[in-house]
């Protein structure tokens, strides 16, 4: 299951010759040394005399976690013989008007979007889950399921398992290219789908009286009483 809410504690890549260690703090700091020492363990022909940037985020250089990346490095240094363990460098801060003014001229914030993307199709057995709404640019395969806080929009074919509004938020719509699902879901309203083809054209699914509707996306389509984007 991909469960795009919950961080990963460790993440490891190559970066100028060193290696880049990005950790999230809020796990607990037994579980971030084991992650880090697995990782570790399987690069250690790596690691001697490297250089190794711990990136802690925004926390990377408060007070609050300098204890944290001091025994980090120090286990580093003497377990897997890196070279200089370094945090990353500080950024220089913006004025406020100038990010304002630069959020403004690209029309909205593109940092704070509540749309998670996906390129590529969706497998059977596969699992995404989240709260944003959800854009799929690709087919959703027979035996995988989709779990949204808002709407559901696949610009393929749609199949398997689909839930739009979780968990209950019944303004919610789900939108194919080709709408095929087994079963549908939005907010705590379901409708059980069809396992037979259909045509293939644009169809949603939305909630009308306390019952799951679909309809020709040609003939009525739900984005024209959507409101325009606000910038931020």
């Amino acid at each position: 299951m991909i469960d795009f809410e919950t961080p990963v504690p460790v993440k490891l890549k190559g970066a100028g010759g060193g290696l880049w260690v990005t950790i999230d703090p809020s796990h607990p700091e037994d579980l971030l040394t084991s992650e880090i020492d697995k990782l570790f363990v399987k690069l250690r022909h790596l690691t001697v005399n490297a250089s190794v940037v711990l990136d802690l985020g925004e926390d990377s250089n408060t007070p609050e976690y300098q204890g944290l990346i001091d025994r980090i490095k120090s286990r580093l240094i003497e377990k897997f013989d890196v070279g200089r363990v370094s945090t990353p460098p500080k950024k220089r801060s913006i004025p406020t008007a100038r990010i304002r003014q630069r959020d403004v001229s690209r029309g909205w914030d593109h940092h704070r979007s509540d749309v998670l993307m996906l390129r590529g199709r969706v497998r059977s057995g596969q699992k995404i889950d989240t709260r944003k709404h959800v854009v799929i640019t690709g087919d959703v395969n027979p035996g995988s399921e989709i779990r949204s806080g808002g709407d559901v929009i696949v610009l393929g074919r749609l199949s398997g398992k689909v839930h739009a509004g979780s968990p209950d938020n019944t303004d919610a719509i789900i939108f194919a290219l080709e709408f095929n699902p087994t079963h549908v879901k939005i907010g705590k309203i379901s409708a059980a789908g069809s396992e037979e083809k259909v045509g293939a054209r644009p169809e949603f699914a939305y909630v009308e009286d306390k019952k799951i509707i679909v309809k020709d996306y040609m003939k009525a389509s739900p984005f024209r009483k959507m409101p325009w984007p606000e910038a931020v």
